[in-house]
């Protein structure tokens, strides 16, 4: 029997390693297609012989990206990046990038295209990462007008990019931040202190993460399962937490106790203006930017409950990778 062949652009990436299972689970070839193979050949074990091929491919290249879809029953777009680097920039990878993999999906015959894009997707956006997403939507919609469309919003799991960071950053830092609180202080007088002071607001910015293995678990069902080509779908947890509440939440899964202190959104920008120069940046600009805008599901479109998903709640998963962070007083260990 001949395997249907899903070709994954980004496949090695953070969504792509979990789907790769899944899809190897359901007896599909797959084709990790990336620029860099080395990444990619960690997962051939994830299936049998010859089942997950590492195809070197730069999504840049038109010729390229044929290539690797030739003969696919299936794409799925992956590529996304959080900052610009040389001609890693949000044009090229989250719109000419998506472009030529839904040409090259037309062009070869491919029966289903899911393209990964992101809550916050928005033409209007001034977030270029926003922006971007959203002009890769259309861009893909007009070569491929049948591709589901996936906006997960923050995603969690084992290797995000997210909760491993600001846990990290407890471990060395007696303060964490939230950002996208009051610009200044809120003065209540009366009451039994007198004069009270609200440095927090509604706590920041909004999100509303979802685990990994949900989002793949949906493109999934998009794969195999869904005959309303041409959706919509947006992904979000079963709760929304402000950023304070993510920065309490990280305490109570670490065991650590840290000061939170307000970051207004113009503070936070003049810290970017710095981070963003490392290798890998901690914040950068354009994400104080995305910020403006609460990563909470809209409601105006399908989301995980209409692909039969019971979403995963944070509360649930994190302890289960964030293990490392926590102190060995929480990990029962008697510190003399």
């Amino acid at each position: 029997m001949v395997k249907q062949v899903v070709t994954l652009f980004g496949g090695s990436g953070f969504i792509g390693r979990h789907l790769v299972h899944k899809l190897a689970k359901r007896g599909f070839e797959v084709r990790i297609a990336v620029r860099n193979t080395e990444f990619a050949h960690v997962l051939k074990p994830a299936g049998d012989v010859g089942q997950i091929v590492p195809w070197q491919t730069d999504i840049c290249d038109p010729a390229q990206v044929a290539t690797a879809i030739e003969g696919a029953y299936a794409a799925v777009n992956l590529v996304g990046i959080l900052y610009e680097r040389g001609e890693r920039s949000f044009q090229r990878m989250h719109v000419e990038a998506a472009e030529n993999i839904a040409i090259a999906a037309l062009n070869g015959g491919v029966q289903r295209l899911v393209h990964v894009s992101a809550i916050g997707a928005d033409i209007e956006s001034s977030s270029a990462y926003g922006y971007t997403k959203a002009a890769g939507e259309i861009a893909v919609k007009a070569a491929f007008p049948s591709a589901t469309i996936m906006r997960p919003s923050v995603i969690f799991g084992p290797e995000d990019n997210f909760f491993n960071m600001f846990a990290g950053i407890m471990r060395l830092s007696p303060v964490l931040p939230v950002m996208g609180s009051r610009p200044w202080p809120k003065i209540s007088i009366g009451g039994l202190t007198l004069i009270d002071f609200d440095f927090f607001g509604k706590g920041g910015c909004s999100f509303q993460p979802v685990f990994v293995g949900d989002v793949a678990e949906a493109i999934m069902y998009a794969l195999t399962e869904v005959t309303n080509e041409g959706e919509i779908y947006e992904l979000g947890g079963p709760r929304v937490y402000s950023f304070k509440e993510i920065m309490e939440l990280l305490l109570q899964t670490t065991g650590r106790e840290r000061v939170l202190i307000p970051m207004p959104l113009w503070l936070a920008h003049a810290q970017a203006m710095i981070l963003q120069l490392f290798p890998k940046p901690l914040l950068t600009i354009d994400q104080v930017r995305m910020m403006e805008t609460d990563n909470v599901v809209s409601g105006d479109c399908p989301g995980l409950a209409e692909l039969k998903i019971k979403a995963k709640t944070a509360e649930a998963i994190l302890p289960t990778y964030l293990q490392r962070f926590r102190t060995p007083r929480s990990k029962g260990f008697d510190i003399q």
